[in-house]
């Protein structure tokens, strides 16, 4: 254990019993072993295990859950939290979020991943799929944090020879450097960001790529009717067929907002095996205009799972709160009461994450990862609790969250995080600065 100036602490590594938590209604201890997996679980066993850990958290009776992941986000635009809002996408988009994207540096992302994980922790999270740039400083954030993820450097060469090219060494290399530094908690993808910003030549490269290494593909599809029709227009085929055509969309491929699929893409997707990220709130706030057809997913058996976006077209990142607007937007949309129930929300968020990235399979259960969140057991949110899934569906949001631990590390325990004042700190002068020199930029041109 470390501790810090204010109290705060970080276990980073050992092993750790968890005493007199709820699970299925049933209070048990839970044995993790310094592996990073869970030993054991059952009523009573802290005494068999109590002599053996080198860390004890008194659950205190509150709900352990699976940690939840996060398959969608842009984690480092934390920073642009509120800058932006209740504008059009596309004056949202060339006005204010790519003009300051272009004044980016790895600083800026490093400190904006790691207020981003900060968040996640408080609110649950696990592990998260993270697309953006200077990815390297996005690991050292992660790595610092003690999360998982896979990070993919956003591929984009708008059909340009040159750009390709350079976009083809920078891939090439950062998925050598992840590998390189043998951390099974950080793994690389490809980013290919879309059809719309993305060669094919590109995409059948990126394709190849991942296929040779093994790895993960993140692209965004099909999230506004507008992509969709200049994508008809360009190549004659809706977006999932072009992704398709060029190797994209395999078992290894997570696709983020999809939400203007047609019912024969989502079978495509379904026979594929590609995994599909729903980020509900994020498409409410820029107004897409269409749900996702979580049903036709379903039926077709593509593995639904949940993101945030980045939070500058959410503005957080609580997965949690996240849960509720997934279930009630397929509700409203859809004009179903019965349709995405607490269960299927919970586990989509859960285990079909876990499952999208490879992280185990995102349950709670001897050999499994130790990736367990604690929820307050007396929290308001839980007061009646007559159905627990409806409870952390409908009821609850991050503020729920006691403790969290991931990969059998305590880094949040009693809602307290190591250094997080410092984290929040570093991330507002981090912002501060990248405005100022948008300040200076726009003087300059003027």
């Amino acid at each position: 254990m470390i501790v810090g100036d204010e109290g705060d602490y970080v276990v980073r590594a050992g092993s750790v019993l968890l005493r007199q938590v709820s699970i299925g209604g049933r209070i048990v201890d839970i044995a993790i072993g310094d592996d990073g997996t869970i030993a054991a679980i059952g009523e009573g066993i802290g005494a068999e295990y109590k002599g053996d850990a080198e860390f004890i958290v008194e659950g205190k009776q509150d709900i352990a859950i699976p940690g939840l992941v996060n398959t969608h986000t842009h984690a480092a635009m934390a920073l642009f939290r509120g800058y932006a809002d209740d504008l059009p996408l596309h004056e949202w988009l060339t006005s204010k979020i790519w003009p300051l994207e272009a004044l980016l540096t790895g600083d800026d992302v490093y400190h904006g991943t790691r207020l981003a994980c900060l968040e996640m922790i408080r609110s649950g999270t696990v592990a998260f799929n993270d697309m953006y740039f200077f990815m390297k400083d996005a690991a050292r954030a992660v790595t610092e944090m003690g999360m998982k993820a896979v990070l993919a450097y956003g591929f984009i060469d708008l059909f340009d020879e040159e750009r390709r090219e350079r976009e083809i060494r920078a891939t090439e290399e950062f998925c050598r450097w992840i590998g390189s530094l043998r951390n099974p908690s950080i793994r690389a993808a490809v980013g290919p960001h879309a059809v719309y910003t993305v060669s094919t030549e590109a995409m059948k490269w990126l394709a190849d790529f991942a296929k040779r290494e093994g790895i993960i593909v993140h692209v965004h599809l099909s999230e506004t009717e507008r992509e969709v029709a200049e994508c008809e227009k360009m190549y004659g085929r809706r977006p999932a067929f072009v992704l398709d055509e060029c190797g994209l969309l395999t078992e290894r491929t997570t696709a983020a907002h999809c939400c203007w699929l047609d019912q024969q893409e989502c079978n495509l997707l379904g026979k594929r095996g590609v995994h599909v990220s729903y980020n509900p709130v994020s498409n409410m706030k820029l107004a897409v205009g269409r749900a996702i057809p979580y049903q036709w997913l379903k039926e077709a058996g593509a593995n639904v799972t949940l993101g945030t976006d980045g939070a500058a077209s959410n503005n957080n990142l609580d997965l949690m709160e996240g849960m509720k607007f997934a279930a009630l937007l397929q509700k409203f949309f859809w004009n179903s009461q019965t349709i995405l129930p607490a269960h299927d929300t919970l586990a989509m968020a859960t285990s079909s994450g876990a499952r999208a990235l490879g992280f185990g399979d995102g349950r709670l259960m001897a050999g499994s990862p130790a990736d367990i969140v604690l929820v307050d057991r007396y929290a308001v949110c839980n007061t009646p609790l007559h159905h627990l899934e409806s409870n952390l569906v409908y009821s609850c949001t991050g503020g729920s969250v006691k403790t969290l631990i991931c990969s059998g590390k305590v880094l949040m325990q009693d809602r307290v995080v190591f250094d997080e004042r410092k984290i929040i700190e570093d991330a507002a002068k981090a912002a501060q600065r990248l405005l100022d020199r948008l300040g200076e930029q726009v003087i300059q041109e003027h």
